[in-house]
């Protein structure tokens, strides 16, 4: 059975995505199996929740945003102690009760808290952009049938500059999950 294809025009844009609706998960995960093993690069899964198995079916790699927090950790940790070692032990130095103007029981609060700041913050605008965000316009936000992707519908969208990219034989590969409905969704601000 052949899907219905429409198109999504933004006053003749340039074709952007083709955009495949689903059913269910397992449809949809079918069809990033398939993309994953036609060597397809630049698709998109959208699910109304969580598909346990789904990034392994697009073929995701592990995320890069735990290196980042430990970066920014290392960095929070380096600045207190330097911070804390130049003012306690260079620019102010008080000896109070004999204790050594360097002491490391006494850095251990600031050091921590900076390390959990510097984590935080590395947390939040190391995923800001890895997901390339804010990002205010995105072609399948045009799609009516896409405003589903929030509540029963599951879609899977490729973009037309994937090298792997050919209208008819993508339209085909995802057409052997059986989709209720694929659109070509058009952008005029590509």
């Amino acid at each position: 059975m052949s899907a219905e294809v429409t198109t999504v025009s933004l006053t003749g844009g340039k074709p952007t995505y083709l955009l495949a609706e689903y059913d269910s998960p397992g449809q949809c995960m079918k069809a990033a199996e398939k993309l994953r093993d036609a060597g397809f690069t630049r698709f998109d899964t959208h699910t109304p929740f969580p598909v346990h198995g789904m990034d392994h079916a697009m073929g995701m790699k592990d995320s890069k945003l735990g290196l980042i927090v430990f970066a920014a950790a290392m960095t929070g940790l380096t600045t207190a102690v330097a911070m804390i070692t130049f003012m306690n032990g260079i620019d102010y130095p008080i000896i109070v009760g004999g204790k050594p103007a360097i002491s490391i029981p006494s850095m251990v609060p600031v050091c921590f808290e900076l390390t959990v700041l510097f984590s935080a913050f590395g947390t939040v605008f190391g995923m800001f952009g890895l997901n390339r965000l804010p990002q205010h316009h995105h072609p399948l936000f045009e799609s009516d049938r896409f405003r589903a992707a929030t509540d029963d519908k599951f879609f899977v969208s490729v973009d037309y500059r994937d090298p792997k990219f050919d209208f008819d034989k993508t339209k085909d590969l995802l057409e052997t999950a059986s989709p209720n409905h694929i659109e070509i969704i058009e952008d005029i601000q590509s």
